[in-house]
C-alpha cells in the first residue's frame, strides 16, 4: 500500500484536531453561542422539510443571491461557494496548477495555504513576518518579484497572530502583484465579523483581487459554508473546477436561515468583541503574559513556558492551542479563542494558575 500512496503525502502531517471532550473548548475560534431555543425549533422544522432526496441545485443559487445582498457585493463581481474555506483554498490551487506555478503567503499563517499547494504539486513560498507580526514589505515585494506567484494569500486578520496588517503595505503588495499581470491576491477574511476593516468593497477596483470568507466564525462552523468573491470573469473561471454538488441542501438551507436571522449573529459577535477587549486587559495584568492586539475572535499571548501553561490549563479543564512549535516567531505563544463570559473567566483563572 505504501508504494501506491505518494511519498510526499506519506511525509506530511495531517491537520491536527485536539480532543476536547470534557473540556471548555477554546482552541478553534468557534462562535461559542448556540441559537436561542425558539430559533433552534424553527431551524429544525425548516430542515425537516428539505428535499434531501434531491441534489442541491436551486438552493445553491438561493444562497448566492442571499449572500450577494447580505455582503453588498460590488457591481461586476460574482460569488462562488465552497464546503468551508478549506475547499476554496484547494480549488484555487487546482485552478492554478500550471507548470512552475507557485503560491506565496506570509508566515506564520494558516497552514492550509501551504498544504493545499503541496498536495496539488505546487511550490509554496513562505515569507516570515516581522518580530511584531507585521508584513515584511521589502521581503514580500522581493519574493513577488522573484517568484511571480500565481496566488498571494493575505489573511486579514491573520491566523494565528490575530492582527490586521498595515494597510499601506498591503496596498503596495496588491499593486506589485497587479503590475506583473501573472497572478492574483486572495484576502482571507475568515474573521471578518470581528474585524474593523475589509477589502470587499476595494476588491472591485482590482480585477486580480479575490476576497474569501467563511460562515464558520459567523456562527456556523458545523455547517461548512465558505464563499469567495471577485471579478465575475475570474470567479467564473475558478468555479469550473468546483465539484457540481459541493454544498449540501441542509448546509444551504441552514445558511439561508442564518442570514434571515443575521441580527442574532451580529449580537453574538458584538458580545465577543467586548469580551476580547476585556480579556486583553486582564491578560496584560497577568505577570509574565504578553497579549498581542487582536481583530479576530482569538488572542495570541506569549508566556514564559507555553507547554507548561497549556498542560496546566488543560488539567484545569480548559483547552486552548499551543502554537509555539508552528513557527520560530511564535515561540512560547498560546492562542486563546474568545468564548462566552463564563468560559473566559474559567480560561483566565486557569492561565493564571498555570503560569
Amino acid at each position: 500500500m505504501q508504494r501506491v500512496i505518494r511519498q510526499d503525502v506519506q511525509s506530511m502531517h495531517a491537520y491536527a484536531i485536539q480532543d476536547s471532550r470534557g473540556l471548555v473548548k477554546l482552541d478553534a475560534m468557534e462562535n461559542p453561542f448556540s441559537l436561542p431555543p425558539e430559533l433552534q425549533a424553527a431551524l429544525g422544522e425548516r430542515l425537516g422539510q428539505v428535499a434531501i432526496n434531491r441534489y442541491p441545485t436551486t438552493c445553491v443559487a438561493d444562497v448566492i443571491a442571499a449572500l450577494t445582498q447580505y455582503i453588498g457585493l460590488p457591481e461586476g463581481c460574482a460569488l462562488m461557494l465552497g464546503n468551508g474555506s478549506d475547499e476554496l483554498i484547494s480549488l484555487l490551487a487546482l485552478a492554478c496548477d500550471r507548470p512552475g506555478a507557485k503560491i506565496l503567503a506570509p508566515l506564520p499563517g494558516f497552514v492550509m495555504y501551504e498544504m493545499s499547494a503541496k498536495l496539488q504539486g505546487l511550490q509554496f513560498v513562505g515569507v516570515p513576518l516581522t518580530a511584531d507580526f507585521e508584513l515584511d514589505e521589502a521581503a514580500m515585494l522581493a519574493a513577488i518579484e522573484e517568484h511571480r506567484p500565481a496566488i498571494t494569500y493575505i489573511a486579514y486578520p491573520n491566523n494565528p497572530t490575530a492582527n490586521l496588517f498595515d494597510d499601506a503595505v498591503v496596498q503596495r503588495i496588491v499593486e506589485a502583484v497587479g503590475a506583473q499581470g501573472s497572478g492574483f491576491v486572495v484576502f482571507d477574511e475568515a474573521y471578518q465579523p470581528f474585524s474593523s476593516r475589509s477589502w470587499l468593497q476595494r476588491m472591485a477596483r482590482h480585477e486580480h483581487v479575490l476576497v474569501m470568507r467563511t460562515l464558520s466564525k459567523f456562527g456556523l462552523a458545523g455547517v461548512r459554508l465558505g464563499y469567495m468573491a471577485g471579478a465575475a470573469a475570474l470567479v467564473h473561471e475558478i468555479d469550473k473546477v468546483r465539484p457540481p454538488y459541493n454544498v449540501s441542501v441542509l448546509n444551504a438551507e441552514a445558511t439561508l436561515f442564518a442570514l434571515e436571522h443575521a441580527d442574532e449573529f451580529a449580537r453574538q459577535a458584538a458580545v465577543l468583541r467586548e469580551e476580547r477587549a476585556r480579556l486583553i486587559n486582564e491578560l496584560r495584568d497577568l505577570p509574565g503574559a504578553k497579549p498581542y492586539p487582536s481583530e479576530a475572535n482569538m488572542i495570541l499571548v506569549r508566556v514564559p513556558d507555553a507547554k507548561k501553561a497549556f498542560e496546566g490549563m488543560k488539567s484545569r479543564g480548559v483547552l486552548v492551542k499551543n502554537v509555539s512549535a508552528l513557527h520560530p516567531l511564535l515561540d512560547s505563544c498560546l492562542r486563546l479563542t474568545v468564548g462566552t463570559p463564563a468560559e473566559n473567566r474559567l480560561m483566565i483563572d486557569a492561565l493564571k494558575a498555570s503560569l
